[in-house]
C-alpha cells in the first residue's frame, strides 16, 4: 500500500485507482471484465462436474472418486475465502483479482497435464481457495466502479458471468470435453484465467477499500491502527441478517436443487430432467437483468418477494409434483426467484458492512459454501428417510424462515426504499 512518502505517492500515480469520490458513471469496460471474472470464477468451481466420466479414466479412478474434484474445490473456497481475504484486504482490488486468477492460471495448467490423482486433487483444492478470493473482491471491486446510486446495477452485470457458466459454460465443457479430451477444457480455462488477467491489468481501473483509500491520507501513525477483527465486523448491524438469509436461502435451493433428478424420477417425470434444467437455467438470465433495474430501488422487496415465491415453489412441489405444468411452470418462476440472489444478498452486506465491505464477502463465500455442502448431506438424509417426493417441504421450511430473517431485518440489513 502506498505511504505518505515522495515514493508512495509515485506508485499511486502510476497505478491509478478509481474511488467512489470520482466516479460519476459506471466503468462499463470493468464491469464487463468482472463479468468475464465471475464467469471464469463459476466454470472453474463447475465444469469438473460435467466431465466425470472423462476424469475418471484419464486419472484412473472411480466416478465416485473422479466427483471428489468438485468436494475439493467447495471444501477450498470454503476453507480459504475468510482467511485470504483478510490477510489480502490492504491490497488493491485489481491486484487481488489478479492474484486469484494467477491461482486459476496455474492449476489448471496443473490439472490438464497431471496424470497422478492426488496432484490433481491438490490442484483443486488450490482452486477452490482461488475461488473464494475471487469471490470475495468481485462484489466490491463492482461497486466501486460505479457511484452508490448505481452500485446494485453494477453488481448485477458483474455476477451475469454465474448463471451464464451455468447455463452455457458447462454444457459447453462437457460438449467439448467429449470432442477434444478433458484436458484440453482446464488448458482452455487456464488460457482463459491468463488473458483475463491481462486485460484487468491493461485496461481496467484499480480499486481501493474505502477504509485504506481514508488510511492514505492519514499520519503515518494513524494508518498503523489495528484494522476490525472478524467478530467485528460480524457484530456490524445488518451482518449477521444478511449471512443467515445466505445460510437458510443456499441451504433451501441446493437441497431442492440437488436432488431434483430422483424427485422427478419419483414423480414419474424422469425424461424431463433436461427440460427442467434449461428452463431454470435460461430464466435465470431474465431474473438477473430485471433484478439488476430495480436493486437500487426495491432491495428488500425483491428479497422478500423472490424467499417468498420460492418457498411457494417448494410447496406446490410438494403437493402437486407429479404434475407437469406445475413442474414446468416452478422451474419458470423458480430461475426467476434465485437467479438475483447473489446480487441481493451481496448488496446488502455491502451495504450492512460499509468499508470493511471485503472482509464481510469473504464471510458471504465461506456461509454460502458451507451450506451448499450441507444441502448435499440435508438432501441426502431426507431421500434415505422420507423419499423424494417429500423432498420440497424441507425447502419450505427454510426459505419462510428466511424470508422471516429478512422481514425482521428491516433497520439494519434489508431496509426498504431507495439504497
Amino acid at each position: 500500500m502506498p505511504s505518505n512518502t515522495p515514493s508512495g505517492a509515485a506508485a499511486a500515480a502510476s497505478c491509478p485507482r478509481l474511488s467512489l469520490s470520482t466516479a460519476s458513471s459506471p466503468n462499463w469496460a470493468g464491469l464487463f471484465a468482472l463479468m468475464l471474472a465471475s464467469f471464469a470464477t463459476t466454470a472453474n468451481e463447475t465444469v469438473p462436474a460435467g466431465l466425470l466420466p472423462q476424469l475418471a479414466a484419464g486419472l484412473g479412478v472411480s466416478e465416485a472418486w473422479a466427483g471428489q474434484l468438485v468436494t475439493l474445490c467447495a471444501l477450498g473456497a470454503g476453507l480459504g475465502a475468510v482467511p485470504l481475504a483478510t490477510g489480502l484486504r490492504h491490497w488493491p482490488r485489481r491486484r487481488v483479482l489478479v492474484l486469484a486468477l494467477g491461482g486459476f492460471f496455474l492449476c489448471n495448467a496443473i490439472t490438464a497435464l497431471s496424470t497422478h490423482f492426488l496432484l490433481t486433487l491438490a490442484a483443486r483444492l488450490v482452486v477452490g481457495a482461488a475461488a473464494g478470493l475471487a469471490w470475495s473482491v468481485i462484489a466490491p471491486y463492482a461497486r466501486r466502479l460505479a457511484p452508490p446510486a448505481q452500485q446494485g446495477r453494477a453488481l448485477a452485470v458483474a455476477m451475469l458471468g454465474l448463471p451464464l457458466a451455468l447455463a452455457l459454460g458447462v454444457p459447453l465443457a462437457a460438449w467439448l470435453g467429449q470432442l477434444v479430451g478433458w484436458r484440453w477444457v482446464f488448458g482452455g480455462l487456464s488460457g482463459l484465467a491468463l488473458l483475463l488477467a491481462v486485460w484487468l491489468l491493461a485496461a481496467v481501473p484499480d480499486a481501493v477499500d474505502t477504509v485504506d483509500a481514508g488510511r492514505q491520507s492519514r499520519p503515518a501513525s494513524a494508518s498503523q491502527a489495528p484494522r476490525p477483527r472478524l467478530g467485528q465486523v460480524l457484530a456490524l448491524p445488518g451482518v449477521r441478517p444478511v449471512l443467515a438469509v445466505v445460510l437458510l436461502w443456499v441451504l433451501a435451493h441446493y437441497t431442492l436443487y440437488t436432488y431434483i433428478a430422483p424427485f422427478l424420477a419419483a414423480a414419474g417425470q424422469a425424461d424431463r430432467l433436461g427440460a427442467v434444467l434449461s428452463t431454470f437455467g435460461l430464466c435465470t438470465l431474465a431474473g438477473l437483468w430485471l433484478v439488476g433495474w430495480l436493486v437500487d430501488r426495491h432491495l428488500r422487496g425483491l428479497v422478500l418477494a423472490s424467499l417468498g415465491l420460492f418457498a411457494g415453489i417448494a410447496a406446490a412441489y410438494g403437493a402437486w409434483g407429479t404434475s407437469w405444468p406445475v413442474i414446468a411452470a416452478g422451474a419458470a418462476l423458480w430461475g426467476l426467484s434465485f437467479s438475483g440472489a447473489p446480487t441481493l444478498l451481496q448488496t446488502a452486506l455491502g451495504d450492512a458492512a460499509g468499508e470493511h465491505e471485503s472482509v464481510a464477502q469473504s464471510m458471504l463465500v465461506t456461509v454460502f459454501n458451507l451450506a451448499f455442502a450441507g444441502s448435499g448431506v440435508l438432501g441426502g438424509a431426507l431421500l434415505a428417510t422420507v423419499g423424494a417426493t417429500a423432498l420440497p417441504w424441507m425447502p419450505v421450511a427454510l426459505a419462510a424462515a428466511a424470508w422471516g430473517t429478512a422481514f425482521l431485518a428491516r433497520r439494519h440489513g434489508f431496509r426498504g426504499g431507495r439504497r
